[in-house]
């Protein structure tokens, strides 16, 4: 399974998904390119794209996208407030739909 970090997610969260294929959004050369695109180039060769974004599946049709989409909520995006959530991520991962956001908080 092949991971998309969002841009504005710190990179170093990738370790906690060791057994996935990671890539960060600036990785691909794909920094600074708007959601609706981002999402089309992701969909091409990710299976999940992980975002901080709360507003991504408000502002975007994510039906119309082959991807599943993980929104992580919490304090901020910083490493230490995200890195809690890998374990319910991990959880999700496998069963993750893809056109789909799932919702995953402290």
């Amino acid at each position: 399974m092949n991971l998309l970090l969002d841009e504005c997610i710190d990179r170093r969260l990738a370790r906690e998904f060791s057994d996935y294929d990671v890539k960060p959004v600036p990785q691909m050369g794909w920094a600074g390119i708007k959601d609706g695109q981002l999402l089309e180039l992701a969909a091409l060769e990710f299976d999940v794209f992980l975002t901080v974004d709360r507003n991504l599946a408000f502002q975007q049709n994510l039906p119309a996208f082959d991807i599943a989409v993980i929104v992580l909520q919490a304090s901020s995006n910083r490493l230490a407030d995200l890195k809690p959530l890998a374990p319910a991520v991990l959880a999700i991962l496998p069963t993750a739909m893809k056109g789909q956001a799932t919702i995953v908080s402290a």
